[in-house]
C-alpha cells in the first residue's frame, strides 16, 4: 500500500477510554508528522481488531486525511465487558469520538465494516457529532440468515459451545442476554445521519450480507448520500483494496472539506 501514502508512517499512542455505561475500551491513535485537526475512526467488525494487519493497512492509508484512530470494541481482545454484536457498541464508538473532541480534532469521520458499519450508522443517526460516515459490508437488518455464514454466526453468538469457541479461539466475550428491547436497525435510522454525508460500500461478491443490504441503506438515508457496489469484492476490512482504501480516503477529504 506504500502508494497510497504520501509522508512518513504515523506515530501511535495508546489510549484507554471508558464508555457512558462503564466499558473500558483499548484504542489507538495514529498520528502524523504534525498536528491536525482532522480525524477518521475506524470500527472494525465482530471478531476484529485493530491489530489486524488488514485494519492497519487501511488505516496507514486514511492516515494522509487525517489522524486515525482504531480501537476494540467490548468483549473483544482488549477492551473490557460482552459484546452485544452491535447493540451497545454505540457507547463504545461515542467514547471514543467523545475522546477525539478532547484532543481538539475539530472534524472526525467513521469508517465502518460489517457489525462496526452498523454501529456507526445508528451512533451517527442517535448521537450525531460526526462529519462523514462510510459504511464497508454492512446488514441492513438484524438477525438475517439468508447466507451459509450468517448462519454460521448465528450459531457462534447464540449458543454455549459457539460463544466458548470465540472466547477461546478468537478473542471474544459474548453476551448471554438477547436483546430487549430490540435495537433499531440501520434502515430503520439512516435518514437521521443527514445532513452528514454517508458512503455506503458493498462488494458484489459478499458472502455474508447480499447487495440488497447496501440498497437498502442507501434508500434510507436522505442526501447527501454515495452508494458504490464493487465488483468481486468480498466481505469488510480484509476485502478492502489498497486501491478502494484509496478512493474511501480521497472521498473523506472531498467530502469533509465540503462540510467545512
Amino acid at each position: 500500500m506504500s502508494d497510497a501514502i504520501d509522508h512518513p508512517l504515523p506515530q501511535q499512542n495508546r489510549h484507554w477510554l471508558t464508555t457512558a455505561d462503564g466499558v473500558d475500551i483499548d484504542a489507538v491513535l495514529l498520528r502524523g508528522p504534525r498536528p491536525r485537526t482532522t480525524a477518521v475512526v475506524l470500527a472494525n467488525g465482530f471478531t476484529g481488531t485493530y491489530r489486524n494487519p488488514n485494519t492497519r493497512a487501511v488505516a496507514e492509508v486514511l492516515s494522509s486525511v487525517g489522524d486515525v484512530m482504531t480501537f476494540d470494541f467490548r468483549g473483544h481482545h482488549g477492551s473490557g465487558g460482552l459484546s452485544t454484536v452491535g447493540n451497545a457498541e454505540i457507547h463504545d464508538l461515542e467514547a471514543v469520538v467523545a475522546r477525539l473532541r478532547e484532543l481538539g480534532y475539530d472534524s472526525v469521520s467513521v469508517v465502518g465494516f460489517s457489525m462496526g458499519a452498523a454501529v456507526a450508522i445508528r451512533h451517527a443517526a442517535i448521537y450525531g457529532g460526526v462529519d462523514a460516515v462510510v459504511s464497508v459490508s454492512g446488514p441492513s437488518r438484524w438477525y438475517y440468515r439468508g447466507t451459509r455464514r450468517m448462519r454460521l454466526l448465528h450459531l457462534g453468538v447464540e449458543g454455549s459451545a459457539g460463544r466458548f469457541f470465540l472466547r477461546r479461539f478468537r478473542g471474544v466475550r459474548v453476551t448471554d442476554r438477547r436483546w430487549d428491547p430490540r435495537p433499531a436497525e440501520p434502515r430503520e435510522v439512516a435518514g437521521e445521519i443527514s445532513p452528514a454525508p454517508l458512503l455506503v460500500v458493498h462488494g458484489d461478491a459478499d458472502a455474508y450480507f447480499p447487495v440488497s443490504h447496501a440498497t437498502a441503506i442507501h434508500d434510507a438515508a436522505r442526501e447527501p448520500r454515495e452508494l458504490w457496489i464493487i465488483p468481486g469484492m468480498g466481505h469488510a476490512e480484509r476485502a478492502v483494496t489498497p486501491e478502494l482504501a484509496a478512493r474511501i480516503r480521497d472521498w473523506l477529504a472531498t467530502s469533509v472539506r465540503k462540510e467545512g
